[in-house]
């Protein structure tokens, strides 16, 4: 990243909050893309990126061997896919043509680069994710997701597509509940697959299953490999010579096995995770440099890095890398590209030669150029929680170069809580988390019980303690950073999306430790969640996190925030996609009627064309500006910049 070098006065002395920065959410939302799907080709190498400023438009991009990068797709098109709401795997680059999902139709597209796409699928209620190409049968295998029955849940299946077009889909396979990650063996013979059933979650327990491709194209007598209810099987692939490899954490880490022979032989077993939680399909993290080495990511107490597996020998040999957060890696003949970054850069698309272990940076997700004057470094820490545990987050100290606090000053404190909640804080440079400690504002990002990258245990914390051990963690985070002087606990607030918003709001109802809340696209209703909801892939999850339902309906009503709305007497900030079909609108529509009849203070703000998580530059940008604005009314500092206001109904009664 490139960096502003201009001359630095001596600092000015301002309150916590009222730093100026040039982090701007303009700059945030008009420079800055989400990077995701690498993909090495023969000549080329192409990714996918959603661009904020094109109103969260996601592009395949190519980058052919003289360098120049050329979009795949002109706008409108986008390559996204909606199956299992979170989509990944919007598209497959063939050996002549690019093959896609539609973001406006959901059809399946074959496009040539500077051509204009053609339509493989007809029009209907089809979603496709997650394809392969079986070159002999010039055919796609895919998951499908058939939303034609009204009133029930949709049918996820594996089809198969020909490249011809014409066709919605030949179903393979089907009977589970979810499928993901068919992949088919080199020579064509064999398909492997994962696929599981409520109440489980792909990380919870999935089954690994291989069969034969029949002449006709069918898939022969199947074969359980591995996985189970309580075992979570994650990324089957074959290697050049046609051995099936997978990650299993049935030692109670996600760890490399191969099956040979008819045997299942594990490789590189240690205490660290080689897996991720499959919240997205095309999720990877080991690929093939040849028949005999293997390159893969795996995380230790949080931390990832990259490493060389010679699966003759089982030499495992760790590659230093100036990473500590990787993800979606790819890899052929000599190099691999992996999303990579650290709490000194932000995610960028990297290269790596296998031969001499340089890195080259292919693509970076901000142009945004700052110095790092202005930039707060993430901070690991561990503290002590609940029940005599210990939990981790990452710390985030006010920084800013041209500013320091009146003596003795403590700063306001931001406790996020990511969402997943089975999921994690990245520790790669975020301009967004930036944007909060550059004005003096610090932060604390907590992975708490439930969180990934500490193996099973650890992520089984949450299990049927949801609203409990989360809340419980993040209380712990701020109690800490107290103790070591470094937050103010008048100050303290607490802010997360979806399962985090959820959490937002039960620290809030607790009212023990936090003074303030912001709750983007949050759960206020548990029962509808578990009740008769529509987004298929987590319709059961609360059955782990909270209980059976109905017959525990007496834990559902007690750990919702909407039955508790008048334990909350700090000031909340909502935020909420129209078009949400993960946490719908009426979440938060119901929380704020709630808090208004009570008359407690809060702030509302719904976006059109949104859905779950934002993606148009103007809604990132609208939000932050809003959430700043917010804090500073409740936290009594003065922004350095004007912001628009947002109406607080019944703050004036609480002042």
């Amino acid at each position: 990243m490139s960096l502003e070098t201009d001359s630095v006065a001596s600092p000015r002395v301002a309150s916590h909050g009222s730093w100026g920065s040039p982090i701007t959410p303009d700059r945030i939302a008009s420079e800055t893309v989400l990077l995701g799907q690498p993909t090495l080709a023969a000549d080329a190498i192409f990714w996918s990126e959603t661009r904020p400023r094109e109103g969260g438009r996601n592009v395949i991009v190519r980058r052919g061997a003289d360098g120049a990068l050329v979009d795949v797709i002109p706008a409108p098109w986008s390559a996204r896919t909606r199956v299992n709401e979170y989509g990944g795997g919007a598209y497959l680059a063939g050996e002549e043509e690019i093959y896609f999902s539609n973001d406006g139709d959901q059809r399946l597209y074959a496009v040539r680069p500077g051509g204009e796409p053609r339509p493989l699928t007809p029009e209907g209620k089809m979603r496709y994710a997650d394809a392969v190409l079986d070159r002999g049968r010039r055919r796609l295998i895919c998951v499908r997701e058939d939303h034609n029955v009204v009133g029930t849940q949709a049918e996820t299946a594996i089809v198969s597509v020909p490249l011809d077009g014409g066709s919605d889909g030949r179903v393979l396979v089907r009977g589970s509940d979810l499928y993901s990650t068919p992949r088919v063996s080199p020579d064509g013979s064999s398909i492997a697959w994962l696929s599981w059933n409520h109440p489980n979650m792909p990380w919870d327990g999935t089954e690994l299953w291989l069969a034969g491709i029949r002449a006709d194209g069918s898939f022969g007598e199947r074969h359980l490999v591995a996985g189970g209810a309580e075992e979570s099987v994650f990324q089957p692939e074959w290697s050049p010579d046609g051995v099936l490899h997978f990650v299993s954490d049935r030692t109670g880490f996600w760890n490399l096995y191969r099956l040979r022979s008819g045997s299942v032989e594990p490789l590189a077993a240690r205490e660290a995770e080689f897996g991720r939680p499959q919240w997205v399909f095309g999720t990877s993290t080991y690929a093939f440099d040849s028949a005999r080495r293997i390159v893969c990511l795996f995380c230790e107490r949080g931390v990832w890095r990259l490493a060389l597996l010679d699966t003759a020998t089982g030499s495992f040999d760790p590659v230093d890398l100036p990473y500590t957060d990787m993800r979606s890696l790819r890899a052929s003949a000599g190099r691999a590209l992996v999303l990579a970054g650290s709490p000194t850069e932000p995610e960028n698309l990297v290269s790596l030669d296998l031969a001499t272990l340089r890195t080259e940076v292919i693509r970076r997700s901000t142009q945004v150029a700052v110095d790092p004057g202005y930039l707060s470094p993430a901070e690991r820490i561990e503290f002590p929680t609940a029940r005599g545990l210990t939990a981790h987050a990452l710390y985030y100290a006010p920084r800013n170069r041209d500013f320091v606090p009146p003596a003795g000053a403590l700063p306001p404190l931001l406790v996020r809580c990511h969402g997943g909640p089975t999921s994690a804080a990245p520790s790669t440079l975020d301009l967004e988390m930036q944007y909060w400690t550059s004005r003096g504002i610090a932060v604390v990002d907590v992975n708490h019980g439930g969180s990934t990258g500490y193996g099973r245990s650890y992520r089984e914390r949450l299990n049927g303690m949801w609203g409990i051990v989360d809340v419980e963690d993040c209380e712990a985070a701020a109690r800490y950073l107290v103790s070591r002087g470094l937050a103010d606990p008048a100050r303290i607030a607490i802010r997360g999306g979806s399962a985090g918003g959820y959490t937002t709001l039960r620290a809030l109802e607790a009212g023990r430790v936090f003074s303030a809340g912001a709750s983007y696209f949050g759960i206020g209703d548990l029962e509808i969640l578990a009740g008769d909801y529509g987004h298929k892939f987590e319709w059961k999850y609360s059955e782990r996190l909270i209980g059976p339902y109905p017959s525990r309906l007496d834990l559902y009503r007690e750990r919702s925030p909407i039955h508790a709305a008048d334990r909350i007497e700090a000031p909340v900030i909502f935020f909420q996609g129209k078009d949400d079909v993960v946490c719908p609108p009426e979440q938060t529509d119901m929380m704020v009627r709630a808090l208004g009849k009570k008359g407690a203070p809060y702030a509302y703000l719904s976006f059109e064309n949104e859905g779950h998580g934002f993606r148009r530059g103007e809604t990132i940008r609208r939000a932050l500006e809003a959430e700043l604005f917010f804090y500073s009314r409740v936290f009594g500092f003065e922004p350095a910049e004007p912001l628009e206001p947002v109406p607080i109904e019944n703050f004036g009664a609480l002042r």
